[in-house]
């Protein structure tokens, strides 16, 4: 290379001559701008065929120094990028005659040169030219998929169908097969964009060879394209292919769904398969969804025109569906399509002018979808039946249904007996032999009516109160037509012994052999025999019913009464004896109370000492729960014709074998009794017992009620002796009633130091309850609000509650301040009661104010009151000597 000169010309000269022997001359038009190049007018001079600036030279001389580097051609590209499309072009040809193999520049190169082409006319030829290069860029880059999706785009922009549909075939044989997943879906996309539905198809069959998985896609394009044979073809292909997965997430049954609509909207499409056998086949494959298959069956027959076919599907399904929603969907299309029949077959009349065969034509039809509105509770009923034939309300309810009807329910009556099973039946499965054979009674057939309760004892039933049911209606029936012996008859062959013995619950024999031990058979033939047979056959059959050990205490109850009504009491005793041994508690107790009512009314007290063993029997082992009614009639005996003291030692008892919450009940029973017998005196005994055991709630009341029987006796110290012991079991906060009281009685009975002692008491008791002091003062709250029965505001929020608090304790402080509005009179122990009365009413002159309660004891010292001297009487000192 020449030095560079000062004449830019020589050195460019130079330059595009070493060029020229470097790359040698470019013979023919260049690609991309050939048609320009190619002009007179834009002819390089010989000397100066290739055009270089000056800024270009650096470039030039790195690609002269490498020209096989792509980075170097690269960078010359990406400078001259504001240059002119043919200098550029040019690059990019000579970059590609060094290397022709290069991926990198053959893309640019491409993508360059549809983009000088982009807003041009199609009809241009520079899309040939661009054509072209594609197909030059093809012989070198003919495996990579990107080239031939650009030129299949390139082309499908310039709409050439032909020439795309080619080149997309050729890129699938240039190309390896895994990569072909890269090419179809522009390749399906192109197919799909114009109105060639067999190119389309055979494109789309060549894909699905490759990729199976999509023929959802082909079918819809079949759908879209109005090829429903094929389409129909393929969708039952990929449904009857287990191992088929959905891309589009469908399941089996919606693609065997999807199938069958198709079938059943276009029966004159579709001649390739047998639409009435996919979608029965449908009807075994999807249980649970035969409602829409059959309606798309009578569907696929109504739309070709086949309605008496369509007529008998729905026939047959509404004979055959299970579920209520199955036969809601099939009724209704069935309905619908009856009244589109009728309303076709008016619109026809009317426009073609009736006729009389119309007429009839029209009435029928009108008749049939009448009928069809008729037997649909009917028909409803067998779905139920059908779901269950075991379900004895329904065929009590299908039986009503056909009212007024009797061969309909004949024969019900006989498809229900046969059909239920006992052991699987939901109901009682005897009341349908019940009811058949009241159908029959009710109609004036009774000889038909004891076959069938005659055949209905031979039912092996789960249950022995079923066939007892029977045996017993089979009575009954008999009594209602006056037939006594007859029923007697029944009742008896129904309790008699089998030859073959088994226990009432052993589920292993049949219930024809343990029949004899029920219960319901036995007391209705009991029953027949007090009413129709002899003393003598009807005490044997409540021997016999106590000796098979199944009788209740109303049977023996019974049983004695009856044998009571014909004056055989010790026999009645008797009779209460066994029941007693028979049963335990509680189950004995109704024996044992109607027992002895019955003893003590027939003897009263002419066998004391039976009667005695007789309640001390009853009382051995007997609950507290039941203990309260022996007690007290066995102390009302002892009262009556007995010992007092027994009875009082019977109260004693009773106090203590009774539940807790009858005790208080029996003390005031007690107490009342001992007052009545002994006298009052008799019962502080009574009363220390009942304070000792009672709750403390309880125990407060007995207190107060012996207090003042004592305060009525005059015993005053006794009396202040029971307040103060109950004034330990009361919290001043809550039992104010009692404080109250115990203070009256002071203010009453009581002096100075008497009040004092009551008051010193209440402190201390106080004292003592304040140790949750919060707490209790909640609880009066409580308690006062539920005795006023109004409901108490809850605070707003903690510091109210206990500003409520403080206050309720201040006002109870206020209230505990003795503030003494009444004199206490101090008196006379010998004085008489008129006297005391006298003196209340009079004004004292030598009253002495005690003062408030909170006055500490120094403000009450002798000292500090002032007393008027005056002499005492010496009646006051009852005969005590002067000191």
């Amino acid at each position: 290379m020449a030095t560079k000169s000062s004449q830019p010309g020589k050195t460019i000269t130079f330059l595009t001559s070493d060029l020229r022997r470097r790359h040698g001359s470019l013979l023919g038009p260049v690609p991309g701008s050939d048609a320009d190049f190619m002009r007179p007018e834009n002819h390089i001079m010989p000397d100066k065929q290739i055009l270089i600036e000056e800024d270009d030279l650096q470039y030039e001389e790195e690609i002269l120094r490498n020209p096989y580097s792509v980075k170097c051609w690269m960078r010359y590209i990406e400078f001259k990028q504001t240059a002119s499309a043919h200098a550029l072009n040019l690059i990019y040809e000579r970059a590609l005659k060094e290397l022709p193999g290069s991926y990198k520049l053959w893309y640019a190169y491409l993508k360059q040169r549809r983009k000088q082409v982009k807003r041009r006319c199609l009809t241009d030829p520079a899309f040939e030219e661009v054509n072209n290069c594609h197909e030059r860029a093809l012989v070198f880059m003919h495996k990579m998929p990107r080239i031939w999706l650009d030129y299949c785009q390139f082309l499908m922009d310039q709409c050439k169908i032909t020439r795309s549909r080619r080149t997309f075939d050729r890129a699938l044989r240039a190309l390896p097969i895994t990569q072909h997943h890269r090419i179809w879906p522009l390749y399906l996309r192109f197919v799909r964009a114009h109105p060639l539905p067999e190119t389309a198809v055979r494109v789309y069959r060549r894909y699905l060879k490759l990729s199976p998985e999509n023929a959802e896609e082909y079918i819809e394009y079949l759908r879209s394209v109005d090829r429903l044979d094929e389409a129909a073809s393929r969708l039952a292909a990929i449904v009857n292919q287990e191992d088929f997965i959905s891309k589009e997430g469908k399941s089996n049954y919606q693609l065997w769904q999807e199938l069958c609509t198709l079938l059943s909207q276009n029966p004159g499409s579709i001649r390739s398969l047998d639409s009435g056998a996919i979608i029965r086949g449908g009807l075994t494959r999807f249980t649970d969804q035969r409602g829409k298959l059959w309606c798309a069956l009578a569907e696929y027959h109504t739309r070709s025109g086949h309605f008496e076919k369509a007529r008998d599907v729905y026939e047959e399904a509404i004979q055959t569906v299970t579920t209520v929603r199955d036969f809601t969907q099939v009724f209704d299309s069935y309905a619908q399509f009856e009244e589109s029949v009728i309303a076709a077959k008016m619109e026809t009349v009317s426009e073609m002018g009736k006729e009389e065969e119309d007429d009839i034509d029209l009435e029928l039809r009108l008749a049939r979808f009448e009928q069809l509105m008729e037997r649909r509770p009917i028909l409803l009923n067998g779905v139920l039946l059908r779901q269950n034939p075991h379900n004895i309300h329904e065929w009590h309810k299908r039986v009503q249904l056909y009212k007024d009807k009797p061969r309909e329910i004949i024969s019900t009556y006989t498809e229900a007996v046969q059909t239920v099973d006992p052991a699987k039946a939901t109901g009682k499965p005897h009341s349908l032999w019940v009811a058949f054979a009241k159908f029959y009674e009710d109609n004036g057939q009774i000889d038909d009516a004891r076959d069938i309760l005659q055949r209905a004892t031979q039912v092996r039933y789960t249950h022995v109160d079923d066939l007892a049911s029977v045996w017993c209606q089979f009575g009954e029936m008999e009594l209602r037509h006056e037939n006594y012996d007859e029923a007697l008859t029944i009742l008896r062959k129904a309790t008699a012994v089998p030859a073959r013995k088994a226990e009432y619950f052993d589920a292993s024999e049949p219930v024809q052999n343990r029949l004899y031990k029920s219960l319901k058979v036995w007391s209705m033939l009991a029953d027949l025999e007090e009413s129709l047979g002899t003393f003598k056959s009807t005490k044997a059959v409540y021997d016999r019913i106590i000796d098979l050990r199944i009788a209740t205490p109303q049977i023996i109850i019974n049983y004695a009464m009856f044998l009571e009504e014909h004056n055989y009491f010790e026999e009645s005793f008797k009779a209460y004896e066994r029941g007693i041994a028979l049963f335990r508690w509680p189950n004995v107790y109704d024996i044992w109370s109607t027992y002895l009512s019955k003893f003590i009314a027939r003897y009263g007290g002419k066998k004391l000492e039976r009667a005695r063993d007789l309640f001390e029997q009853a009382l051995d082992g007997c609950p507290k729960k039941f203990a309260k009614n022996i007690f007290l009639l066995y102390a009302k005996l002892e009262e009556e014709h007995g010992m007092a003291r027994h009875a009082m030692a019977l109260y004693e008892r009773a106090t203590l074998a009774v539940e807790p919450r009858e005790q208080y009940e029996m003390f005031n029973i007690y107490i009342k009794r001992a007052a009545e017998i002994y006298g009052v005196t008799h019962t502080r005994s009574i009363y220390e017992r009942a304070i000792e055991l009672l709750p403390d709630e309880q125990s407060r009341e007995m207190c107060q009620r012996f207090a003042d029987m004592e305060a009525k006796l005059g015993e005053i110290d006794r009396a202040r002796a029971v307040y103060s012991f109950c004034s330990q079991m009361c919290d001043p906060r809550l039992t104010a009633g009692f404080w109250q009281n115990w203070r009256d009685f002071e203010v009453r009975h009581g002096n100075e130091d008497t009040i004092r002692e009551m008051l010193r008491v209440k402190r201390s008791v106080q004292a003592k309850y304040n140790t949750q002091g919060t707490f209790l003062v909640s609880q009066r709250l409580r308690a006062e609000a539920a005795g006023a029965g109004q409901e108490s505001k809850e605070p707003v929020d903690e510091m109210q509650a206990l500003e409520q608090k403080a206050a309720v304790v201040a006002a109870e402080a206020e209230r505990d301040k003795p503030q003494m509005k009444e004199k206490i009179l101090f008196v006379r122990s010998d004085a008489s009661k008129t006297e005391l009365a006298e003196m209340t009413r009079q004004v004292n002159p030598d009253e002495i104010n005690i003062g408030e309660e909170d006055e500490s004891e120094e403000e009450l010292e002798p000292d500090e009151v002032q007393l008027e001297q005056k002499s005492v009487p010496a009646s006051v000192f009852s005969g005590l000597a002067d000191d």
